[in-house]
């Protein structure tokens, strides 16, 4: 058994970031050697120093939607509802608050051009199936009228245009590609296209897969023992181009740095799928805790995550509990930001 409160920590609130650093770069950087049990303090534009030429990096470049719709029961009530992952026929798996307030058939109005209805009820705790009710293209329809869907513990207030224009760009890798996501792959928020040019001049060998990340990445756990929690699915894709290069540099003896949780959970399941990395479409319910063998991945960059999170689960197997818990507390001691817009950690 697994104990859910063996993965707690006290975070002062002060230190979870509600903006990002004022360079995607300048963000702080602490550096992990797992085999030296080390700990050292950087800043992101270290990056390109800390990483060795016979390295290949993956990145995932799937590209956040505006996933958060604000609307209006006719009686006036305001609803939010939080789209999560698309279906068949106009249908789409969302979240719903107040969901109380929504029965079958309820009709929120978004705005003249988007309305959503709800189909089924499929979770207690806000899970809906909805209808959307639009002309023309959804992303162009999502664009005028939904907001980037920023974790609850981000404070925003949606009437503040410089803000919310400053989340689009922010909230997204700068190699972000085909939208998809509800949530950033927030480790790769970081990187510039100065540092990954200069890590390719460097010899390093950079590649993207695709996971779109959904409730499964920041779904909380409630179950005490951690083994009966379960992932929700998210689809990921790897190219026959990717599959190859990931191959090759495996074969060489390159070391594997995966950017960000959900790339670590792209190439494990792949492999854990078909005992190799090969080209595909498919889907993730992997959840990686302590004593998991990882077999593609050797290091990371990631975020610092929320206490009792799968992603703070996930980093302890690859580093060690002991040793994570040690690096979170000195993370607190020197004022580290912490969660989406935070600080990283690269562990090596």
């Amino acid at each position: 058994m697994i104990l859910l409160s063996d993965y707690d920590y006290e975070l002062p609130e002060s230190l979870i970031a509600q903006l990002p650093a004022d360079k995607r770069d300048n963000s702080k950087m602490m550096v992990l050697e797992k085999d030296h049990h080390s700990i050292l303090h950087k800043h992101f534009y270290d990056i390109v120093d800390l990483i060795d030429k016979d390295t290949i990096l993956v990145l995932n470049n799937t590209k956040v939607m505006p996933a958060r719709l604000i609307g209006y029961k006719d009686t006036g009530a305001k609803i939010e509802v939080f789209l999560l992952k698309a279906l068949e026929d106009r249908k789409w798996e969302v979240l719903i608050k107040p969901s109380k307030r929504i029965k079958e058939n309820t009709v929120v109005k978004i705005s003249d051009e988007l309305y959503v209805k709800a189909i089924e009820r499929t979770e207690e705790d806000g899970g809906w199936i909805v209808e959307l009710l639009y002309e023309g293209d959804i992303l162009d329809v999502l664009h005028r009228n939904g907001n980037i869907p920023l974790p609850p513990y981000i404070e925003r207030k949606l009437a503040d245009e410089d803000i919310k224009k400053l989340d689009f760009e922010r909230y997204q890798t700068v190699y972000a590609k085909d939208e998809g996501s509800v949530a950033a792959p927030t480790a790769g928020l970081h990187f510039t296209e100065d540092i990954l040019n200069r890590l390719k001049e460097k010899g390093v060998e950079i590649v993207y897969v695709t996971l779109n990340v959904g409730l499964g990445t920041f779904r909380p756990v409630k179950c005490e023992n951690v083994l009966e929690h379960k992932m929700h699915s998210e689809v990921f894709e790897i190219t026959e181009e990717a599959a190859r290069l990931i191959n090759e540099a495996k074969v060489k003896g390159k070391k594997l740095t995966a950017v960000g949780t959900t790339t670590v959970r792209t190439l494990e399941t792949a492999f854990q799928q078909f005992g190799e990395i090969k080209a595909c479409k498919s889907a993730s319910e992997l959840f990686i805790y302590p004593s998991y063998e990882f077999k593609v991945v050797d290091n990371l960059i990631t975020n610092f995550h929320l206490p009792k999170s799968t992603l703070l689960m996930l980093v302890s197997a690859l580093a060690g509990k002991d040793f994570i818990f040690e690096a979170y507390g000195e993370a607190i001691k020197n004022e580290y930001r912490f969660f989406s817009y935070g600080d990283c950690m690269f562990i090596k």
